[in-house]
């Protein structure tokens, strides 16, 4: 493919980026093959969140295409949030485990209170625009009283409804909602294939081999059976089912019935219709929400217990419900970064290729998604990409060693918080930082002075750029390079020069920029004025503001 290259006017870029002169060199596309506008491969390129790649595409024309793959609305309002705090509370809090078996008393879950008010200020003076929480873990207890399930707070003391109080409270703090809700669900394990199960755990035990996590959590519960009813994996038939599914006594039956609340036709089998109908419940309960997190991890898949998922009738009813909500590994949402650490790929890619149709599977990608290239041209035109799509990546990360709260376990300093700040938000994906409350229903006094500090850190770094501090020559150690996400991610190449003394040096470069790019220098530099040098982009840049920031807290004044 030929590689075209043309100087964009430096004082235009300046405006854009809101920045002392900056210039840019940008790569524009080879023209198209010429093709009938009758055939697909004739029609212009449209910029859309998904798209197609038809067999008569060129090398250049599908490069086109990702050049003009850009967010939905609900995506770009997620990617400018940047950080979103987890909350993993549930059953595991009180049982001291990380993944339950599904078998708990349900009376075990017995917090003192449920201080939602006190989580969103400790996440709010973390610079926290986003709140989600594990509203049913693996284990399958629920925190807030379902209908479908007798595996909730509805049978724990008090009866609290923890959703209902956790969105409370976030929206009263201004912050934006995500909610959990795991497609795996132990307390649905059917119950003659878990007793089999837990004998050959015991089996296996007695023959000293090591056992898994799951297996050591069901050999503990193992005199007790799945608290649900079974659903989970039973081969039961795909029939025509409605949803919301209403139940003996349904304080909705009048509103479905007038038509205030919507209902759905769909084929499922036992656990697809359970799913739908609690999807239904948190949606129209406690919704719209921001952010649905789907996690995908089975306990069960490697001892033979595994469950289909019809995900495409999930989405269909989550876009019906809230046409704004992004999906984590749902269509045109969000994705995995690739690892637990918090870490995004120093070449991050929001523009994702997929075999598959995005609408029927969950995540898709076509390479692992802990693989270091995810969007490169090599991935875009390898052989089998039927679609690509805006796909952001979500750096998960939790603030302690565990994702549920620990006693023994202490939490990330502020400068280790930083560092996956930059190391997240500052490579083009969200941070997710989870910070568990404990048993008492509090954040932990710890981990408040640590989120407090960062917080503040967070705000006197990054809080402006120093250019809006007054007139230069400016001395910084940062630099953020950003591009207007409104038209796509295009930059596959990029430096950053600097006028010291007169003369211009080039002081960093990096390849993806995104919604962000944080460039640390080695050294802080004292420049009058800074310039972005695009050196290979798909299609022409569109570049947004770069700022300058120095990490160094100034000394202080002395009388």
């Amino acid at each position: 493919m030929a590689r075209r290259t043309h100087v964009l006017s430096a004082l235009a870029l300046a405006a854009a980026a809101a920045l002392i002169p900056v210039q840019a060199t940008a790569q524009q596309p080879a023209p198209r093959p010429s093709a009938s506008p009758a055939t697909p491969c004739g029609a212009p390129v449209r910029p859309a969140s998904q798209m197609t790649v038809d067999a008569c595409d060129s090398p250049d024309r599908i490069i086109e295409k990702a050049a003009n793959i850009v967010p939905t609305p609900g995506q770009l309002a997620w990617q400018q949030r940047e950080v979103t705090a987890f909350t993993h509370f549930g059953m595991n809090t009180f049982t001291n485990r990380e993944w339950g078996s599904g078998t708990e008393d349900e009376k075990l879950f017995a917090p003192k209170s449920i201080d939602a008010d006190q989580w969103m200020s400790a996440y709010k003076a973390a610079g926290v625009e986003q709140v989600m929480l594990t509203v049913k873990h693996h284990d399958g207890f629920v925190l807030y009283p379902s209908r479908y399930t007798d595996h909730s707070v509805a049978l724990s003391p008090g009866s609290p409804d923890v959703v209902a109080a956790y969105v409370k409270a976030a929206r009263k703090a201004g912050l934006k909602v995500g909610l959990y809700l795991s497609p795996s669900d132990g307390a649905e394990l059917p119950h003659a294939w878990h007793a089999e199960w837990v004998e050959k755990i015991r089996a296996k035990q007695a023959e000293g081999k090591p056992l898994s996590l799951p297996e050591r959590m069901a050999l503990e519960d193992g005199d007790r059976a799945p608290a649900g009813q079974g659903r989970f994996g039973n081969g039961s038939a795909v029939t025509e089912r409605t949803i919301p599914t209403l139940v003996p006594g349904d304080d909705r039956a009048a509103r479905v019935k007038s038509g205030k609340l919507p209902t759905f036709k769909v084929r499922a089998d036992d656990y697809d219709a359970y799913y739908l109908n609690q999807l239904y419940e948190i949606f129209t309960q406690y919704g719209p929400v921001e952010e649905l997190w789907l996690d995908g991890a089975n306990p069960w898949s490697g001892s033979g217990i595994t469950q289909k998922y019809d995900v495409k009738q999930w989405f269909d009813m989550v876009k019906a419900l809230s046409p704004n909500t992004v999906v984590f590994q749902g269509p045109q949402g969000v994705r995995w970064v690739g690892n637990e650490s918090g870490v995004a790929r120093e070449t991050e890619w929001s523009v994702t290729p997929h075999t598959t149709d995005p609408w029927t599977g969950l995540g898709s990608l076509p390479n692992d998604s802990t693989d270091a290239d995810i969007g490169s041209r090599t991935k875009l035109l390898a052989p089998g990409v039927n679609y690509l799509q805006w796909y952001p990546a979500e750096a998960d990360v939790s603030n302690r060693p565990g994702w549920f709260y620990h006693q023994n376990e202490q939490p990330k300093t502020p400068a280790q918080l930083m560092n996956l700040y930059e190391k997240s938000v500052g490579r083009n994906a969200s941070l997710l930082l989870n910070v568990p409350p404990a048993p008492d229903g509090r954040i932990a006094d710890a981990d408040v002075a640590s989120l407090t500090a960062f917080g503040a850190d967070l705000r006197r770094i990054y809080g402006s750029g120093l250019r809006e501090q007054g007139p230069g020559p400016y001395t910084f150690d940062r630099v953020a390079v950003r591009e207007d996400i409104r038209h796509g991610q295009r930059v596959e190449k990029f430096a950053v020069e600097a006028r010291i003394d007169g003369t211009w040096q080039r002081i960093a470069e990096g390849t993806t920029i995104g919604h962000e790019r944080i460039l640390p220098l080695p050294a802080a530099v004292t420049a009058s004025a800074v310039r972005v040098e695009v050196l290979e982009s798909r299609a022409k840049p569109h570049l947004g503001a770069t700022t300058l920031h120095l990490t160094t807290a100034p000394a202080p004044a002395t009388s």
